[in-house]
């Protein structure tokens, strides 16, 4: 974690030298990529139950996520560069105020009802990701998988993902910082045997 937001703040820097037809923006995902949902996930395995939405919303809605090692660091330097922050989630409505008060609690820039933009109809986050692309120059995506980067890696297979991770190699480290996410993502579709089931 440190080493990925360490690696932002350098693309920040470059980023806000730069003369820009449009203010700066960074979009990111929350969970896993920067709020910290294991005590969660830790209390269900010791139940013998896995995630449910009834327990994750109970969850969420406590507001008690930690925030993963230097990122509310990261989040407020790129502010105080001037970079406006989107928080692109597949959390729900349901969800919303409790993420809002988790964010505004830990003291991250730009946790309000604007900035934090949830899911509606679809997992899918291009539609929200080109909603900011209108009116700003996004220099980072943050995520813990690649559907949190690119339209193009949504809802493909292994071997598509692959492929498109390899044309795309130059954007990792560069447009794409990614974290770490060692409980549950769309990399579980490689292991042998999986079933989402």
């Amino acid at each position: 974690c440190y080493q990925a937001y360490n690696f932002a703040k350098i693309r920040v820097d470059e980023a806000s030298a730069n003369k820009n037809s449009k203010p700066l923006a960074i979009i990111t995902d929350v969970d896993e990529t920067f709020l910290d949902n294991s005590p969660y996930a830790v209390t269900q395995t010791q139940k013998g139950n896995e995630f449910d939405l009834k327990t994750w919303n109970e969850w969420t809605s406590k507001g008690e996520a930690l925030a993963f090692p230097g990122s509310l660091d990261f989040f407020n330097y790129a502010a105080k560069k001037g970079i406006t922050i989107f928080y692109i989630t597949n959390r729900n409505e349901q969800d919303k105020p409790g993420t809002l008060k988790n964010l505004q609690k830990l003291g991250f820039p730009f946790a309000d009802d604007k900035h934090v933009v949830v899911m509606n109809t679809t997992s899918d986050k291009e539609t929200r990701r080109q909603a900011v692309l209108k009116d700003y120059n996004v220099v980072l995506y943050l995520g813990d998988n690649l559907t949190d980067f690119s339209q193009l890696f949504y809802k493909k297979s292994q071997a598509e993902r692959n492929a498109k991770t390899d044309e795309l190699a130059k954007e990792f480290g560069s447009k794409f910082i990614v974290l770490p996410n060692s409980g549950y993502g769309d990399w579980e579709g490689a292991l042998p045997g999986f079933n989402n089931k």
